[in-house]
Parts: C-alpha cells; structure tokens; sequence
C-alpha cells in the first residue's frame, strides 16, 4: 500500500515537535469512522536487548477477526525516548511494514494514542496523516489527561480530559478488566472508534489487531 512521508525523519526534538505542529492541522477528527470495517490492521512494535526493532501490522478480517495479511519490518530505533515524540522511534520501520502490504485496510489501530497526547498529535495521528486511512490509538495505559474509573461491565466506559478537553475515552473492554484508553487518530469519531475496539475484542483485554501485531513483532526478533 501506498504510505506518504511529507517530511525527512528528525535527528532532534525540536524538529520533531515542528513536525507534529506542521502536520496537526491535517487531521479530520470529526469524520464518522468506519461503522463496518472490512479490513481492519493492528500495529505494534516489539524491542530486543540488543537494540533491533520488529514493526509488525497484521490485516484482519474485520468480521471474522481471521488474518487476511501480515508484515514485518526490522530495524532500529530511529529516535531516542523522548516522552511525546515516541512515534518517530518507531515510525520508519511501521511505515516499511505497512509499504510491504498488498491490502488497504479500511482502519488502522495501533498500540498507543492519538489526540491524548500533549501536542495532540500522537502515533495513531500521525499514522492517520501519512496513509490518509482512518486510524485509532488503543493505550494500555494513559499518558495525558484525567478520569473517572468506569463501570465494571464490558462497554462501560468514561471521559478521558485533559486541559478541559475531551481527548478520549477509558474503555472496559471485559468485565471486570482494567480499562483501555481509547482515541481517535484520524478519519473516525470517538463512538465508531470505540466500538470498533470493542468488536475487536470479542475475549480479552486488549483488541485482536494488538494482540496478534504484538505476537508477530515478537516472534519477528526470536525467529
């Protein structure tokens, strides 16, 4: 698939965050989502001691949640780790990855966030921006903003804010589990957004699309 990189990869932070800034303002965070998906690829990245990478995307049918396609990529970290600019750690290596794919898929979810982010341009953003696709970021844990814990019960879910604004949503993806942090990326609302990642975890915690990019990144830096 095609994936547009309007930008060399930044060797520093202020670059970085020039980046961010520049590309903000292309973002359609109003857009309704993708109530369907067809095709719906999850995105992860899994590090080795000894300084690779793995960027891995697997395809999933987005109703039988069976693999229609998987890549990898192998690399090294492009970037240091700087909280708030961790994409561009990984950004060339997932872009390798997904360039490798024969299917468009119709959404994106990655392992992280979109606008629940300090400059409101996460992974999930900026993934969003260079494929033009809709795009979702799922936290495990959330980096900005406050909240209230949600109900015990699978959908039950709460306002994730920061600074005032609604920025995501703490999800309960099991009964209960702990909670995913939710938000959108690019081309989808919240509530799509927050139902696609409940139909893409039918069992466990985390969505199929993370958990099977999560296994494959990791298998990738073993094999």
């Amino acid at each position: 698939m095609e994936v547009r990189v309007p930008h060399e990869w930044p060797s520093g932070e202020s670059a970085a965050e020039a980046i961010q800034d520049r590309l903000r303002p292309l973002l359609e965070l109003d857009a309704p989502g993708p109530a369907t998906p067809r095709t719906v690829a999850g995105l992860d990245v899994s590090y080795a001691d000894d300084g690779r990478l793995a960027a891995a995307v697997v395809v999933l049918d987005g109703t039988t949640l069976d693999v229609v396609e998987e890549s990898v990529a192998v690399g090294t970290a492009a970037f240091p780790y700087v909280p708030g600019l961790f994409a561009f750690r990984e950004l060339p290596a997932l872009v390798d990855a997904l360039r490798a794919l024969k299917t468009v898929p119709d959404l994106l979810v990655c392992d992280g966030f979109g606008v629940a982010h300090p400059r409101r341009f996460g992974l999930a953003c900026h993934l969003g921006v260079l494929t033009g696709l809709p795009c979702v970021g799922v936290g495990k844990t959330a980096f900005v903003g406050t909240y209230a814990p949600p109900g015990p019960r699978r959908g039950d879910a709460t306002p994730l804010v920061d600074g005032g604004e609604v920025v995501g949503r703490v999800l309960r993806t099991q009964d209960g589990v702990k909670p995913v942090f939710v938000s959108v990326g690019h081309r989808t609302d919240l509530d799509t957004a927050c139902r696609n990642v409940l139909a893409l975890s039918p069992r466990y915690r985390l969505p199929e699309t993370t958990r099977r990019a999560d296994r494959l990144s990791r298998d990738a830096l073993t094999s």
